[in-house]
């Protein structure tokens, strides 16, 4: 059966970057936290894939674990912004092609700077949307650093 891919996919494929993919046959989106208990994976190893926008209207996306909360104070840090709010739902589609649910750090229609929390680096993988609902790729987080230019940083609540 020939598999269908996403655009995340065709990314990684396109920079010949290793990485798994996982179809959880998933109807409509579900938390993260779920994904990782249908992925048999620990919740903070499985990321999810937040946008963002900055007081000058400049866009971001932040990679933080399931189980945590994004400090948007940590986030304006490391973006060197003053402030930034995540965007509102209905906006995410029109900016990223993405729907909530299936937001994928990779193949956005543009390429926003993108960061992911730190504690990626404790793990020889991660998993996060692979740009459609019941999608995950899972890949070494330093390839994702090779793959969209994330920077790891402190992002989450503590």
């Amino acid at each position: 059966m020939k598999i269908k891919k996403t655009n995340a996919m065709r990314h990684l494929d396109t920079l010949k970057l290793p990485y798994e993919h996982f179809d959880l046959n998933l109807k409509e989106a579900a938390d993260a936290n779920t994904v990782a208990d249908l992925l048999h994976a620990k919740k903070e190893q499985v990321f999810k894939t937040l946008v963002t926008e900055s007081n000058d209207k400049e866009h971001f996306v932040f990679m933080i674990p399931a189980d945590k909360h994004l400090s948007l104070k940590k986030a304006a840090k490391a973006a060197g912004k003053k402030k930034i709010e995540m965007i509102a739902q209905k906006q995410l589609l029109p900016l990223t092609g993405y729907v909530h649910g299936g937001c994928s750090p990779l193949g956005m229609k543009k390429q926003f700077p993108t960061f992911f929390d730190q504690s990626a680096l404790e793990f020889e993988t991660i998993y996060f949307s692979g740009g459609k609902i019941g999608v995950q790729i899972e890949m070494d987080p330093k390839l994702l650093e090779q793959a969209v230019g994330a920077k790891p940083f402190d992002l989450c609540e503590d």
